[in-house]
């Protein structure tokens, strides 16, 4: 399989396959012939007098100092050099993996004027596996992500570090074991390198790719939850949904009818007095439905984002470069803290069913145990996703609703997109555990409705839960138990279709 920088579109789906190897990126002619030609018009521009930002001059406040035709190719290294200012842990190696993919693909469009040389030279370490340190903190989203792709490629010229295994190796010797001389770069280059938001988009496809995942795992726990709860099924008719069309809604009544095929346990008590079940069940196809679409938006907007290309100036002629602002990370700092609520949400509502499973009501065992008095159950793990929950609720406060003047006031608004993503990522493992808690009451609640049956699926991830962990019928530490539940949804190994 082969995808080519540049030319095709680029996917979420797309982008973790180069990632991991199952799909081959290259440059091909057409790209090629792009990237030369970009490369001819800044070589043109460099030896003209006329002042263009960034190739002959300095940056930021210092656009207004031309530099000579002599020191452009040193004044490229010196902004790669002083840019690397961030601080913090590194980020996850794949994310670094991720921001080189996304990168080549913008360059490969031939409208940043780097040489085809330096981009080849970032595709080997992708293919090699030579993944730069990045810290996590630093950037403030607007002149793109200056300090974390500062840092992505200072290996290019023999600075900063890789990860080799999981240990941390100068580049200068990892480069020299590979039998690489570190590249000298020309003008234009460093700038094409540091400006755009690959940062952001990186953190906003480990995010997506998580959520999608998430938000099929929350419609198959609240199922789980409502057989044991023995809610009803009805408000998950097609007809209610209908009329009033969300998206999102539509899907998520569509995944909860199917969750609930042939069970045998909904259909033992259609005829039951209860007229209604509390909104945590009742109403999650409104509610899991608005998080799809918040997912459905941001993904629109990341696959938009991956094919533009988001450095500055932008390269149109040998007599014109314009000077503009696709590095702003707004358009995506702004979904991103939109679907960190939504990503929030399926926490807190998931809080509440586990709430509902403690209560005794309808045939459960209050804590869901016999023996409760002697034994808590299940009381205490529901602290946790109620501390999971608070958490979230503060990390929900929008990066992109602040904005802090830097480089003297020439940047004076930033989108802060960088930490919306990392926020995004936050929420994401936090949800992860707040599910994990949820099947395991589930899970623990569908055996006092036994001998009824449910639907395959809700069957056979009974069946994988309890692989891992057994029944409860006395207290035992759970913390165990929590923990193989956590790595179940983690590794994604809970059937969600």
């Amino acid at each position: 399989m082969i995808f080519k920088y540049g030319i095709d579109f680029l996917t979420t789906d797309k982008v973790i396959a180069i990632s991991k190897g199952k799909l081959k990126g290259i440059i091909n002619d057409e790209a090629k012939e792009r990237i030369i030609s970009s490369r001819k018009k800044v070589e043109i521009i460099t030896k003209n007098n006329k002042a263009v930002y960034g190739i002959n001059t300095g940056f930021g406040p210092l656009c207004d100092v031309q530099i000579s035709a002599e020191e452009t190719n040193q004044l490229q290294t010196n902004l790669l050099i002083t840019h690397a200012v961030g601080v913090g842990e590194n980020i996850d190696k794949n994310i670094s993996k991720i921001m080189m993919i996304c990168k080549v693909h913008a360059l490969c469009q031939g409208y940043s004027g780097v040489r085809l040389k330096l981009i080849e030279r970032i595709i080997y370490f992708i293919e090699n596996d030579l993944l730069p340190t990045v810290p996590k903190q630093g950037s403030v989203g607007a002149s793109g992500d200056l300090a974390p792709l500062s840092h992505l490629f200072l290996p290019l010229i023999g600075e900063g570090d890789f990860w080799i295994d999981n240990n941390i190796v100068p580049a200068k010797e990892v480069l020299k074991n590979h039998h690489l001389k570190p590249l000298k770069l020309h003008a234009k280059e460093g700038l094409g390198l540091i400006n755009g938001t690959q940062f952001i988009l990186a953190h906003t496809i480990i995010g997506l790719k998580k959520m999608e995942y998430l938000l099929d795992l929350a419609d198959v726990s609240g199922a789980m939850s409502i057989e044991g709860y023995k809610g009803s099924a009805s408000p998950f008719k097609e007809e209610l949904h209908k009329i009033r069309p969300f998206k999102g809604s539509l899907k998520v009544a569509e995944r909860m009818r199917m969750l609930f095929e042939n069970s045998q346990n909904i259909t033992s008590h259609e005829n039951c007095e209860r007229v209604q079940d509390p909104y945590s069940m009742r109403c999650i196809p409104q509610v899991h439905g608005a998080s799809r679409n918040a997912f459905y938006h941001l993904q629109e907007l990341a696959e938009i984002e991956m094919n533009s290309v988001t450095d500055n100036p932008i390269v149109l002629s040998e007599t014109e470069a314009i000077s503009g602002g696709n590095f702003h990370g707004q358009p995506l700092a702004m979904a991103l803290d939109y679907c960190s609520i939504a990503a929030s949400e399926l926490g807190n509502i998931a809080d509440r069913r586990c709430y509902l499973l403690l209560e005794g009501k309808y045939g459960l065992p209050r804590l869901l145990t016999k023996s409760g008095g002697l034994n808590s159950g299940f009381m205490i793990p529901q602290y946790t996703t109620a501390a999971l929950v608070t958490e979230n609720k503060s990390l929900c406060f929008p990066p992109s609703a602040d904005s802090i003047p830097t480089s003297l006031g020439q940047e004076d608004h930033v989108s802060m997109g960088s930490i919306s993503g990392r926020q995004f990522n936050e929420i994401l493992e936090n949800v992860e555990k707040i599910l994990a808690i949820e099947l395991m009451y589930a899970a623990q609640a569908l055996e006092f409705r036994r001998p009824n049956t449910f639907s395959s699926i809700i069957e056979k991830n009974h069946a994988i839960i309890r692989e891992k962990i057994d029944k409860l019928e006395d207290d035992r530490l759970l913390k165990d138990d929590i923990n193989h539940m956590i790595h179940l949804v983690k590794t994604q190994k809970l059937i969600v279709k």
